[in-house]
């Protein structure tokens, strides 16, 4: 199938496949005219592609890890793909626990800000109009 096609079918924007391409994450056949062509198969590739986008890999990561799918039998790949996902996942855990630490400190801030505004509002009593 063409570019097109496999744009439409995946939901993912030809400039992003011809990315994916020049990062090394997918493969195309070229035509006579140089149009990519692709297999059936490059939709369950460019869908495994996506999720492990959305859950924060980098290209460069996902291209580490690809190989594990492309030869599962291979153990040196897979002890390879392994220790990448490994580090991967220790990047994950950092970036957690500093969101966390984030989140308290921001916590700290609503609550004063709470009892801030709770004191202004309480200190305000209403100005009385001269007639």
């Amino acid at each position: 199938m063409r570019i097109g096609e496999l744009s439409k079918r995946t939901g993912v924007s030809p400039r992003s496949l011809r990315y994916y391409e020049d990062q090394g994450l997918l493969t195309s056949s070229r035509s006579d005219a140089g149009q990519r062509h692709y297999s059936d198969a490059a939709v369950q590739r460019v869908s495994l592609i996506r999720q492990l986008l959305d859950a924060g890999l980098s290209s460069r990561v996902i291209a580490t890890v690809l190989p594990c799918v492309d030869v599962p039998g291979d153990l040196d790949i897979a002890e390879e793909t392994f220790t990448a996902m490994m580090r991967e996942r220790a990047r994950i855990d950092a970036e957690i626990a500093h969101l966390i630490e984030t989140r308290d400190a921001l916590d700290v801030l609503i609550r004063a800000n709470s009892r801030h505004r709770a004191e202004l509002s309480t200190a305000r009593e209403p100005v009385a109009q001269e007639v």
